[in-house]
């Protein structure tokens, strides 16, 4: 196994979990996204222990680097993340398994054994959010532009002169992000964007 991870904290944590297991060996430790793919050359391990936000290298990035040169490697995303959209993400980029740091001591152990057997795994909290979420509509890739515009503080204005459009068309933006969100307002609209993985900061 390898573990990816740019807290050593953590990387700690995991090797300290996996110790006394008779059939599980931690292999490799790396820090970012492109030392778990030199790692992972060097290595082969069965299974990849990978954290979402990492400097470098995203998670998701890494994912695509990894399945890109071995298209069997077995990625676990271990995250604080729990947005839906973030999960998908990740399964579409070829994690099998999508697990949350705050439930590592419970499911870690079970989700590398299942995960190497070819299996597929998601913390029970975040396919509940991908269930009710699953109807909605999606906001689509202008919509994202001008979320993330609003999240880093811009003005309808900012963002019209930014994105080449007039600032009515951005108006028409906005109301339907809050419509597809059900947000009260633009913050609200922020606050469920991060919540979700839709943009991050």
């Amino acid at each position: 196994m390898l573990a990816v991870d740019d807290h050593p904290l953590v990387r700690e944590g995991i090797a300290a979990l996996v110790a006394g297991q008779p059939d599980i060996d931690l292999v490799a430790e790396a820090r970012d996204g492109h030392e778990a793919l030199e790692k992972f050359r060097q290595h082969r391990p069965d299974v990849v222990l990978l954290d979402m936000q990492m400097p470098g290298l995203s998670g998701i990035d890494t994912i695509g680097a990894i399945r890109g040169e071995f298209a069997t490697a077995r990625i676990i995303v271990l995250t604080t993340y729990a947005g839906d959209e973030l999960a998908k993400r990740a399964l579409r980029a070829g994690a099998q398994a999508y697990l949350l740091k705050s439930s590592v001591r419970k499911e870690l152990l079970d989700t590398i054994r299942l995960v190497h057997k070819g299996q597929k795994r998601i913390d029970v909290n975040v396919a509940a959010d991908m269930a009710n979420y699953l109807a909605e509509d999606t906001l689509s890739a202008r919509e994202l532009m001008v979320l993330d515009l609003i999240a880093a503080g811009n003005s309808n204005k900012l963002i019209a002169s930014q994105l080449g459009i007039t600032e009515e068309t951005v108006k028409g933006h906005v109301k339907s992000i809050l419509a597809k969100l059900r947000a009260n307002d633009r913050t609200h609209a922020v606050t469920l964007g991060l919540k979700r993985g839709l943009i991050s900061l």
